[in-house]
């Protein structure tokens, strides 16, 4: 894999139609996208997964804004936000996080809740800022060592990851992006998957498609903004980057942890049924805090947000109970 970061340059720049429900905050030359509800102390702050935005928390959000005051945010990119410097590592995110939530006029205490790779970023923000955050809830979260180093098979993911970035750039300045999204949008998944693998030279598979948020589980009223989110070349230049830049990330968490989180309220969450290996990463997750807990969901996949989101809202309610006890 080449070591240089990849980007797409050139691209022309695609305007979306459904307006963002939030704010668009500048932070150090470009905007980021929050969209906040609720009010009180501690502030929770909503991570997506790797592939993810601000609608993958559309089942959550609005029940913890009944708890506290609550933002999710859509990283360099990605949703409504605008592209960000390269390369797009865990730690350059957590900083424009911190940075998003001083100038969007957002207050600390925060109680970080990182799904899949935002738990990176969140493990990253909670020991840089360790002063302003109040907790955390890690949702099924991507685990560092597995990355830092990773294996042929994780690799072989890694470099698919980027190549499928690669052809996802050129769909979407060709705008088959978009014929895509359409197919998608009225119910032709199995003649969107076919243009998909014809573009991809056949390199997409039912595990690349789980990156991004599964449409058919989210709510219809979010739905008319995936297409514009997902027809992007900066989109799939964020993607890419973040992708290619795992190891580094997962480098500078392992650094961040090695000497844990004292007596931080901690939540993390498995999915169903997760194998051993996977259980005694996330039990040495949570002994990260001597306040940390360990939790599994009954009958989720990766994306409990969705499938099971009362899971993640009852585990924040706790959190915040400790907090504010």
């Amino acid at each position: 894999m080449p070591r240089a970061q990849w980007r797409p340059t050139g691209y022309p720049e695609l305007v979306g139609t459904v307006a963002p429900p939030g704010q668009l905050v500048d932070v150090r030359g470009f905007r980021l996208h929050v969209h906040c509800g609720g009010a009180g102390a501690p502030s929770i702050v909503l991570d997506a997964a790797l592939g993810g935005s601000s609608v993958s928390w559309s089942l959550v959000q609005p029940e913890l804004a009944k708890v506290s005051r609550v933002c999710s945010y859509d990283r360099a990119g990605f949703g409504w936000s605008d592209a960000g410097p390269m390369p797009r590592t865990a730690c350059r995110i957590a900083d424009e996080l911190r940075t998003l939530l001083e100038r969007a006029g957002i207050p600390p205490p925060y109680l970080l809740v990182g799904h899949s790779f935002g738990g990176l970023v969140s493990l990253i923000f909670a020991h840089r800022f360790r002063d302003d955050v109040a907790g955390l809830v890690l949702v099924d979260p991507a685990h560092a060592e597995d990355w830092v180093k990773p294996a042929p098979k994780e690799q072989v993911k890694i470099d698919r990851g980027v190549r499928l970035c690669r052809y996802g750039a050129i769909t979407a300045r060709l705008g088959l992006a978009r014929a895509v999204a359409a197919l998608v949008g009225i119910g032709q998944l199995t003649l969107a998957r076919g243009l998909v693998r014809v573009v991809s030279r056949g390199g997409l598979s039912r595990e690349d498609e789980a990156i991004l948020a599964p449409v058919w589980k989210l709510p219809p009223e979010v739905r008319p903004a995936l297409p514009q989110f997902w027809t992007k070349p900066q989109f799939f230049a964020a993607l890419g980057s973040q992708i290619e830049s795992i190891c580094v990330s997962a480098a500078q968490v392992l650094e961040a942890t090695a000497s844990g989180f004292g007596d931080l309220p901690l939540v993390t969450i498995s999915s169903t049924n997760p194998g051993a290996y996977r259980l005694h990463q996330q039990d040495a997750l949570a002994r990260l805090s001597t306040r940390g807990r360990h939790i599994m969901a009954s009958n989720s996949g990766h994306w409990i947000p969705l499938d099971q989101p009362g899971v993640v809202i009852d585990a924040v309610r706790e959190v915040v109970g400790v907090v504010r006890a």
